[in-house]
């Protein structure tokens, strides 16, 4: 029997669709899954009433101008990894945070108005830095792949083509093309509601906005369609099956950035990926089945990456927020650790 928070292979095949496009119509979802409609309505609704899967809208910001992402990794005083990466989630301007195991304790990505206001953070403001003995900073110069782009692999190519939108090119690749796209009240009001609940629907999101339902619906399709909004599954990735989860920091020649980044970002287990400034210029996220697969990833992916001087994997103990949203209590993964290992 399916434990209080072990997911099924139904739930795994919803969560799955939902992280190939988090606001598709029910309709579609239920023909990728192969069950009926109510039933995969029913099934995320379980699953968001115990926090173990929900959607939620995510702005590029970038793309609209409201900041630029920095990653930073620490290294802290022996027993204080926790209570750093505990203080860097705190920050607001904090959207990602995790506690790591190997050339670094924490890692953080930041995402600050302008390039100048990293002085405040990291000079003035870093959270817990009387416990620190090491700050590095890459500031993110182009994203190759980011986790709402990520394929689990748990459905089929048609399902895959069926709910995948049409990828819009990074507007890292655009900028000396056009100034950013700027959000109006009305959009940014929808974004932060979908912040919220992603699959929220069109009529409630009307009613807190106070427009017309098919005026909402209009700026959603807009925003979606310019690359302004993107739709994201947040899940531990253990409930899903994969069972190692870890940072990658590669220093690549640079004259073999593009090529590795491309590269790299091809491979599935692959769901974060940028070009960086630093002593690491290609950082990532990865999500693999087996820690042994560990092993074969080293040797056989990173090492088939042309212009690799340094490799260094820092494997994720804990991730305290994803994409600004603090994660749920780890006991979620850690029941089907203590089930699978039975």
């Amino acid at each position: 029997m399916t434990g209080e928070h072990e997911l099924d292979e139904l739930d795994r095949r919803l969560v799955a669709a939902l992280q190939l496009d988090g606001r598709a119509p029910w309709h579609l979802v239920a023909r990728a899954v192969g069950v009926s409609e109510s039933t995969v309505q029913r099934r995320f609704a379980a699953l968001r009433a115990r926090d173990a899967a929900r959607v939620i809208g995510v702005v590029d910001v970038l793309r609209c101008g409201l900041g630029v992402p920095v990653l930073v990794r620490v290294s802290c005083r022996p027993g204080t990894a926790e209570e750093v990466a505990g203080r860097l989630a705190a920050r607001s301007e904090a959207r990602f945070v995790a506690v790591l195991t190997g050339g670094a304790d924490a890692a953080a990505e930041f995402v600050v108005p302008t390039h100048r206001d990293l002085t405040r953070l990291l000079v003035q403001d870093m959270p817990g830095r009387e416990e620190l003995t090491e700050t590095e900073t890459f500031t993110v110069m182009r994203t190759f792949i980011s986790a709402h782009d990520w394929d689990t692999g748990l459905l089929d190519a048609q399902a895959g083509a069926m709910l995948r939108p049409e990828p819009v090119r990074p507007f890292e690749d655009q900028v000396w093309e056009r100034p950013p796209d700027r959000l109006d009240d009305l959009e940014l009001a929808i974004a932060a509601h979908l912040g919220q609940d992603g699959r929220m629907p069109v009529k409630e999101l009307a009613g807190r906005v106070g427009a017309s339902e098919s005026t909402v619906a209009r700026r959603v399709d807009s925003m979606v369609a310019r690359g302004c909004l993107r739709f994201r599954t947040l899940v531990d990735p253990t409930l899903l099956g994969f069972a190692v989860e870890f940072m990658l920091w590669l220093d690549i020649h640079p004259a073999h950035l593009e090529a590795a980044g491309r590269q790299l970002a091809g491979h599935p287990g692959i769901k974060y990926l940028s070009a960086t400034a630093g002593r690491f210029n290609l950082c990532g996220q990865v999500s693999l089945r087996h820690f042994a697969d560990l092993y074969r990833f080293t040797t056989d992916v990173v090492g088939a990456l042309p212009g690799v001087r340094r490799a260094d994997t820092t494997l994720q103990l804990d991730t305290l927020k994803r994409a600004w949203v603090p994660t749920p209590p780890r006991r979620l993964a850690e029941t089907v650790d203590e089930r699978s290992s039975r």
